[in-house]
């Protein structure tokens, strides 16, 4: 499994606008919602949220992987959102976010869900990735970074 198997360049935001968790999440599911590859918008940030409300998906180091299984989608989707001014996520350490992996599986994906949610965090567990994502200027850069790290 590839990333670039549910995330492309029209699904990337390199300046996101959300000063909060929720904003960021709204953002994030727009944009999923304006390529139709979600069905119903609050349905799929309650399914967001209500995941969120479990414990806090910002998972350390200026990254949060928001993520839900739904029956708004009919396979793994996602989106990817740069925030230059950082966000409070909650995050396991406390820090701002700066990278934020939506992504939202069909509930019963299981196996699927799960090696996309460990393929995305051992990626973003790499400082240079992390810093590479953040200066990117464009999401066409933010695609050709994750395709040259993803077949590594």
């Amino acid at each position: 499994m590839k990333i670039l198997d549910f995330l492309s360049e029209n699904l990337v935001i390199t300046d996101l606008k959300g000063k909060t968790k929720k904003e960021v999440i709204n953002e994030l599911i727009d944009v999923l919602a304006k390529k139709k590859l979600v069905k119903s918008v609050d349905k799929t940030i309650e399914a967001i949220m209500k995941r969120e409300s479990t414990g806090s998906t910002g998972i350390g180091q200026g990254v949060a992987i928001p993520h839900a299984k739904s029956e708004e989608v009919s396979k793994i989707v996602a989106s990817l959102g740069i925030s230059r001014a950082g966000v409070d996520f909650d995050s396991l350490d406390g820090e701002p976010v700066y990278i934020v992996f939506l992504m939202i599986a069909p509930p019963e994906s299981i196996s699927e869900h799960l090696q996309a949610i460990a393929k995305i965090s051992r990626l973003l567990k790499d400082k240079f990735f992390r810093q590479s994502l953040r200066d990117a200027q464009s999401s066409h850069e933010v695609i050709k970074i994750i395709k040259e790290e993803d077949e590594l």
